[in-house]
């Protein structure tokens, strides 16, 4: 797979995890309780949702590349998501810095493997992104398995948001998300039952970090992005891991628009990273994961 317009030579860095959170209508990705909760956690109230072309700009500016992605939860939230065809075709329209990641919610069946398949093989998707706590299912219940069949023959990685999520928190209930659902180790029977389908577990796995660096170290084909927090929190044994057993299998994720990536690279330049690791974990485990590159 390289036949996106992306020269990966002239960019700085890959952020394999960005949100689009709003539709060029104007719909938001979440409702407005969810996604108030998710300001507030990050402190991050009053920022704005920029569009996907603006996303582009931003990091066309940077000489960066990025991923890009909704949440389908209709089913446990009710909430219509932005459509996986708008972000695939705004994504196409910059090729050059953006690459287009889906959603599709699992209690879809047969009609979300359907979907599936089309985004890849119609509208040049190239991965998918799961929320299990949002989307109410864990991610070795059974009703995934299909989904995740299409997603390993169509040849590209599947993503799962891992640990606490600021969507929701401080509601009553936490807005009626399960943080349970988000435990990497859930995430093991899926590399132990489709061997050749490539998975990436989103964020510092607060409070599994343990675990989700065990699965990655034991399955050759899980990778951790680290999305979603400063570098300047970053567990200890994580940049440990990052400096020495995973430094192939470590992604740079921002979580823009909550974390940008100019704040998040900040703190990463404070870090204690091997001069030799740095680049990897920037760029180059990106490029070789999302066949940017023919290595």
């Amino acid at each position: 797979m390289t036949d996106l317009a992306l020269a990966v030579d002239d960019l700085v860095a890959i952020d394999v995890h960005t949100h689009a959170e709003v539709s060029r209508d104007g719909h938001a990705s979440l409702s407005p309780e969810l996604l108030g909760a998710s300001e507030e956690y990050f402190k991050a109230h009053g920022h704005r949702r920029p569009a996907i072309d603006e996303m582009a700009a931003h990091y066309r500016e940077r000489r960066m590349a990025a991923v890009v992605f909704t949440v389908d939860a209709e089913h446990a939230t009710g909430h219509p998501r932005i459509s996986n065809e708008e972000v695939a075709e705004s994504c196409a329209a910059h090729p050059d810095v953006l690459v287009p990641f889906a959603s599709v919610d699992p209690h879809k069946g047969l009609a979300g493997v359907r979907e599936a398949r089309r985004l890849v093989t119609e509208h040049g998707v190239r991965g998918f992104k799961f929320h299990p706590s949002i989307q109410a299912f864990a991610p070795d219940d059974r009703l995934a398995y299909p989904l995740y069949e299409a997603i390993q023959e169509l040849g590209v990685p599947a993503l799962f948001h891992t640990g606490q999520t600021g969507i929701g928190a401080g509601l009553p209930g936490g807005g009626g998300i399960r943080l349970k659902y988000s435990n990497p180790m859930l995430v093991d029977d899926v590399a132990v039952d489709f061997p050749d389908l490539r998975i990436i577990l989103a964020h510092p796995s607060f409070p599994w970090q343990d675990e989700a660096l065990a699965v990655a170290t034991h399955k050759p084909h899980v990778y951790i992005d680290l999305s979603g927090w400063s570098p300047k929190y970053f567990p200890p044994q994580l940049v440990r891991y990052a400096n020495s057993l995973l430094q192939d299998k470590v992604l740079f994720g921002s979580d823009y628009p909550v974390i940008t990536p100019d704040r998040w690279l900040a703190d990463f330049n404070r870090l204690d990273i091997k001069p030799e690791v740095r680049p990897k974990i920037l760029k180059d485990n990106a490029a070789r994961l999302l066949g940017l590159t023919d290595d």
